[in-house]
Order: structure tokens, then C-alpha cells, then sequence
């Protein structure tokens, strides 16, 4: 019984023996051709006979579906297939892999050609849009001999799961820019620093190209050549991101969600944070205060914020910033850099927001980041013939300035602003930290 489950019949087999159908009807008329038919139709029960016994005897083929730990969200993660053939002679696959229902995806199929005893493999790629667990199902694979009359299915790797965690490879593309380079780099300003608002590091030897106003007089005449101080950014400061995971947060672009974006961003910037030696922390909100994080420059750290990154989700709820205020307030006793991933719509939302945001800014350094529409500057920017397009794209210019008058009464009122494309947010938020830093805001 275990052999007829995993039997199939190739499509030839059965035009083969629609041939063979037809072939007997016309024998009524060609008595010649009756004899011919049956032997044929034996010939094609041996073959078939001799093709299903070839398949079923061992050794089998073996394959392998190879995992990594994890996969990034919104990042092309590689599957690999390695399949072993053990049969003596060469064999025809077809590998259909039941990949995880969050995919959507059900038509994947490879078709190979193994040698005898030989092994082959190839790779694909899935791009998840949403953290969690992904469960695959079956690893089929399906040979045939060169006759192709027959099929065996045999089955491998069922029920493997891989957890999707934020985009830990954004997070090391960025890395780069956790180090204080001249050399230009793409995406990175280049920000002049404003005197020396950093912490003295030691007493060096002059080099020529110091500046000299960093000369130390004092060390000068102990030593009887030139001593210059040196300096360093200041570390130790703390660093919150607290993301909204309202339901301003729920909006999607390019099969993204806002929170994911903010998620992503988060785990980047909080890497950047780490690096250059200061303290990274993390608050998530909606209706009441979901996570907290104490920041901390330890170097298990990141590995905290990723797991509490991880778990993140939203609803449909209202976030409740007066109750935001209240808890930072409450936790934060130094003066931090908190870097608020949230969303506004239109004017109103803003301006019911605004006196907590402010209130806020008031005892910390607050960076405001929310979102531009890109569907609708597409929308603004293309030709509109019809009265109904008009329409649309009027609307949809009013909605685009209504972006722009928010960040300008943001900044009106003195907050720190990034109005940034979601594609764009982990590079721009990265850059406004680079910034206040070199400026020394903080």
C-alpha cells in the first residue's frame, strides 16, 4: 500500500495509452492492425512494469532543505535544496517545496536531471513582509527514469519553522556609517562640527594638520615639544526609540507596514547607538505602555532589543501620548535623545498631539519621525486627463502639504523633525543621530 501512495502515472504514460485506444478502434476496420495493438499495449505494461520496479527499488533518493537560524523581514532570505541520487543509472526530478502559507505561494516547482550517484542543489530566495513564525510543510520530490512512464514521490524535511526578526541585514548594511569616516559614503551628509563640544580623550604628540588651538601650553613646557589635546564624541549618553503601534502605525507601503518600517529602522539605529559607544533604549505605546527597555550600553544589549523588536505588534487602538509623557517622564531622569517613530495624517491629529509633544521637548532632546504618502506624490505627480483624476490628484496635493505644514509647525515650535519616505526612514533617522551628535545638541 506504502508503494501505490507515493506511485504516480507520468502524463505520457496516458497519452500512450490513448494512442493505444484509438489504435483499437481502427483495428475493427484493419484486422492487421488488431494483433499490432496488443502487442504494444503489452510492450507499454512492461516498460511501465520495468520503470515502476527500477524506481522503488533502493537505494532513493535523499534531499535536504537547509534553513538559516533566522530570516529578515523585507530582505531576500536563501533557501537551500541539496538532493542525492542513489540509484545507478540517471533520474528526472520535479522538487515542490510547500513553503510557508504567508508567502501565498503555490506554484513552485524545479525541474533537474541527476546523474548516477551524483548530488545537486540550488537555491532560492523569500522575502517575508511580516514578523513571526514561518512554518514550511513538505520537501516533495518527484523522479522518473529517462522512459518518464512512471513517477515515485518521496517526501523530506516536513514541519521545519524559522522565526522572522527584523531586518538584522539593514542593520549590518548600516554599519558603516557607525564609524567616523571622511570618506564620503552614499546616503551619508557630511556635518561640520560646532566647537568642542566632546569629551577629552588624552595628551598626544602635535601632528602637523592639528589644530592648534588644541595645543596644551602646560604639557608643552614639561615636555619641550608641542602637546595637543585630543578629543572624542561624547559617550555614555541614552538614546531612546519609542515607536507608536497605533493604528496610524497599521498603514502599508510595498507590502510593508509603518510599524515594520519603524521596527526595522529601530534595530539599525540602535546598532549605530551601541557602536559609537552610547546607551540605546526602547518604548513601544499605544493605548497604554507596552515595552520598556532601560538603556544600556552593554553589548548583550542588542541582542534584548532584537527579541523585544521581534514580539512587536499593533491594533486598531488609539495611541494615547498624554500617558506616553507621563511614563518618560516618570522614567527618564536625565536629559535623553528620544527618537518617536509615529504617524500624522492630517493637521488635526498633529495639533491634538502637539501639547505632549512639546511638553516633551521641554526636559529631552525629541525627534519626531513620521511619514510621507509615496502612493499619493506618485499620484500628485502624474498626468490627469478626466474631470475625476483632477479630482483625485487635487486631493491628494492637498493631503501632501498637509505633510509638509506639519513638519514646519513641528519645527515652529522648536522639536526636531524627519518627514521621511518609509524606504528612506532607517538611512534619514541614522543621519539626524550622526547630526545632533556632531553638533552636540544632546
Amino acid at each position: 500500500m506504502k508503494v501505490f501512495k507515493s506511485l504516480y502515472l507520468h502524463q505520457r504514460f496516458f497519452i500512450a495509452v490513448f494512442l493505444l485506444a484509438a489504435a483499437f478502434l481502427f483495428s475493427y476496420w484493419m484486422e492487421w492492425l488488431y494483433p499490432v495493438v496488443w502487442i504494444l499495449a503489452l510492450l507499454l505494461f512492461l516498460l511501465l512494469l520495468f520503470d515502476i520496479i527500477a524506481l522503488f527499488k533502493k537505494p532513493l533518493i535523499i534531499a535536504e532543505r537547509i534553513l538559516p537560524e533566522k530570516f529578515s523581514n523585507s530582505d531576500e532570505n536563501p533557501v537551500k535544496v541539496i538532493i542525492h541520487n542513489k540509484f545507478p543509472f540517471a533520474v528526472l526530478l520535479e522538487v515542490i517545496d510547500e513553503i510557508p502559507v504567508q508567502f501565498q505561494k503555490r506554484d513552485f516547482s524545479k525541474k533537474l536531471k541527476v546523474g548516477p550517484g551524483r548530488s545537486i542543489s540550488f537555491d532560492y530566495s523569500l522575502k517575508p513582509v511580516e514578523r513571526g513564525e514561518y512554518y514550511f510543510g513538505k520537501l516533495n520530490v518527484y523522479s522518473s527514469t529517462s522512459l518518464g512512464l512512471a513517477r515515485k514521490r518521496d517526501s523530506f524535511k516536513r514541519d521545519q519553522m524559522v522565526k522572522v526578526y527584523p531586518s538584522f541585514i539593514q542593520m549590518k548594511q548600516l554599519d558603516f556609517m557607525a564609524i567616523d569616516r571622511k570618506i564620503a559614503q552614499p546616503g551619508l551628509k557630511k556635518i561640520r562640527k560646532i566647537g568642542h563640544t566632546m569629551e577629552f580623550e588624552q595628551i598626544r604628540d602635535y601632528v602637523k594638520g592639528d589644530d592648534i588651538r588644541s595645543i596644551n601650553w602646560k604639557a608643552t613646557a614639561k615636555q619641550g615639544g608641542l602637546m595637543v589635546n585630543q578629543y572624542q564624541d561624547e559617550r555614555s549618553q541614552p538614546v531612546y526609540s519609542v515607536i507608536d503601534t497605533g493604528r496610524a502605525m497599521k498603514m502599508p507601503f510595498n507590502n510593508l507596514k509603518l510599524l515594520d518600517y519603524a521596527v526595522n529602522s529601530s534595530l539599525a539605529f540602535s546598532n549605530i547607538v551601541l557602536k559609537r559607544k552610547d546607551k540605546a533604549g526602547l518604548v513601544t505605546f499605544s493605548n497604554k505602555v507596552e515595552n520598556v527597555l532601560q538603556a544600556s550600553s552593554k553589548k548583550t544589549h542588542l541582542n534584548l532589543i532584537l527579541e523585544t523588536l521581534y514580539n512587536i505588534n499593533t491594533g486598531f487602538l488609539d495611541s494615547d501620548f498624554a500617558l506616553l509623557y507621563t511614563h518618560i517622564n516618570r522614567m527618564l531622569k536625565q536629559r535623553s535623545l528620544v527618537i518617536l517613530y509615529t504617524n500624522f495624517e492630517h493637521l488635526g491629529s498633529l495639533h491634538r498631539q502637539l501639547p505632549y509633544l512639546l511638553a516633551l521637548a521641554k526636559k529631552h532632546l525629541l525627534v519626531v519621525v513620521f511619514f510621507e504618502n509615496t502612493e499619493l506624490e506618485e499620484l500628485v505627480n502624474m498626468e490627469a486627463d478626466t474631470i475625476p483624476e483632477i479630482f483625485d490628484q487635487t486631493i491628494a496635493g492637498q493631503f501632501s502639504y498637509d505633510k509638509r505644514l506639519m513638519e514646519r509647525e513641528l519645527r515652529r515650535h522648536g522639536i526636531q523633525t524627519i518627514l521621511t519616505r518609509p524606504g528612506d526612514l532607517s538611512i534619514n533617522t541614522i543621519n539626524k543621530y550622526l547630526e545632533i551628535k556632531k553638533r552636540g545638541l544632546l
